[in-house]
């Protein structure tokens, strides 16, 4: 409904980032806490929470008889989200560095409480589904999912005696053929009622 109405601001009070495998949906069952088989939670991110940007390019089209622009053609766009992730660990060093594994340092397979991860000589393929859960309050909950994406771009990692290690990564969402770039799934009561035909 159109007008001030403070019932439809929303804040991000608090959420979460999962990993699953390309193409796996958000579950629309917002009594399920758990996203399922395949989702992994990433764990805690830094108090900046997450960035979503949606940006798209359009090329104009010029004319001799006019100055500004008559038409306008959509050239490319990038939906991303960036974030901070805190906890070090077999899922999150891997998504920060460009994919890989976590193994055991000895060649022989066995630990003895060391483990190595190798960064690849050169880029590869590393695409999963992200997704984004986000409460505001106990009766609000957003999930934003993105069925086929990767890590674009890495922060610079800062060691610092007086603050955390930060994994900071850029997701961004890859054409998954039929689907779209990205879903919303909402349990919020401001939709109801709303005509997806209209």
């Amino acid at each position: 409904m159109a007008g001030n109405n403070t019932s439809e601001i929303r804040v991000a009070g608090t959420g979460r980032i999962l990993v699953g495998s390309v193409g796996s949906p958000a579950p629309t069952d917002f009594g399920q806490v758990d996203w399922g088989q395949g989702w992994t939670d990433l764990g805690y991110t830094s108090a900046d929470g997450v960035t979503f940007s949606k940006k798209d390019k359009l090329d104009p089209i010029d004319t001799w008889q006019a100055v500004s622009p008559v038409r306008f053609i959509y050239s490319d766009r990038d939906l991303t989200l960036k974030f901070a992730l805190l906890q070090f660990n077999a899922d999150t060093l891997p998504l920060f560095l460009g994919g890989g594994k976590v193994g055991p340092a000895d060649s022989s397979g066995s630990s003895d409480g060391a483990y190595s991860y190798d960064i690849a000589d050169g880029p590869q393929a590393d695409e999963h589904a992200l997704g984004l859960e986000f409460t505001d309050g106990t009766a609000i909950t957003y999930r934003f999912v993105i069925p086929r994406g990767q890590v674009t771009a890495s922060d610079d990692l800062k060691l610092a005696r007086k603050a955390a290690v930060q994994l900071g990564v850029t997701f961004t969402a890859l054409n998954n053929g039929t689907d779209p770039l990205a879903t919303f799934v909402m349990k919020d009561p401001v939709y109801a009622g709303s005509n997806p035909a209209a």
